[in-house]
């Protein structure tokens, strides 16, 4: 395909939580400590044919940019944007970013909680949850794209209640604090997180009700608070 004018794409960040790579060859022995995950596809058709990529694909004719970005979020999840956290990351437009023509794409990321193993879509050749950690190259400069969004979510962390949007309904502490420390990548203190988010007003609420968790033990069960905004923020060691 060549283009002779400037066309719009998106290209979507979605990432995940999961406690066991869903990415794994069926032969790989899952890992137990939990994984930040982003959804690639490998591509199916030129250019980068058989690389992997961030999801997206071509802005429609008569859609707007949210559209399109929501379009593609249900065809490669099957969930609508308000399932989780949604919201537009930047726009990359650097000349020569696509070997076709003049491309520029506009990429949302997407806060999501554990997911299923995706299904390609029609113009892939598959689809993985991969550990950002494990991913090396990517096509076009999606490796770029992931980076800033992977940063964009690390810092959200910290002066909003973003961490939520990884989480059930329903959750405990340390379940959330297992989202910080998967995403920062780095040990906190349990009992100086607990005192900083019950102590951050409207962060998160209890629920009244207990489940039992880690060694057996019941525990308290919160869920997100009404805050916007954290205070005081919640800073990265």
């Amino acid at each position: 395909m060549t283009l002779n004018t400037v066309a719009v794409t998106v290209d979507l960040v979605l990432l995940t939580i999961h406690s066991s790579s869903a990415s794994a060859a069926p032969s790989a022995a899952p890992s137990a400590a939990p994984e930040l995950e982003v959804l690639l596809i490998r591509r199916g058709i030129p250019p980068f044919e058989g690389a992997w990529a961030l999801p997206g694909g071509f802005v429609l004719p008569d859609e707007d940019l949210g559209d399109a970005a929501a379009r593609e979020l249900r065809e490669e999840t099957g969930l609508d944007p308000s399932s989780g956290h949604f919201e537009q990351l930047a726009t990359y437009g650097t000349p020569g970013r696509d070997p076709r023509g003049r491309v520029v794409t506009i990429a949302y990321l997407a806060l999501l909680p554990d997911l299923p193993i995706p299904v390609a879509g029609s113009d892939a050749a598959g689809a993985s949850w991969l550990a950002v950690s494990s991913v090396e190259s990517l096509a076009f400069d999606h490796a770029r794209i992931l980076a800033d969004g992977i940063e964009r979510a690390s810092s959200k962390l910290e002066y909003t209640p973003l961490a939520t949007a990884f989480c059930p309904p329903e959750f405990t502490i340390a379940e959330l604090r297992t989202v910080y420390e998967t995403v920062w990548r780095t040990r906190l203190d349990p009992r100086n997180f607990h005192r900083k988010v019950t102590g951050a007003e409207g962060f998160v609420e209890p629920t009244g009700t207990t489940a039992i968790r880690e060694r057996g033990r019941p525990a308290q069960l919160y869920r997100r608070g009404v805050a916007t905004l954290l205070h005081p923020p919640l800073l990265r060691p």
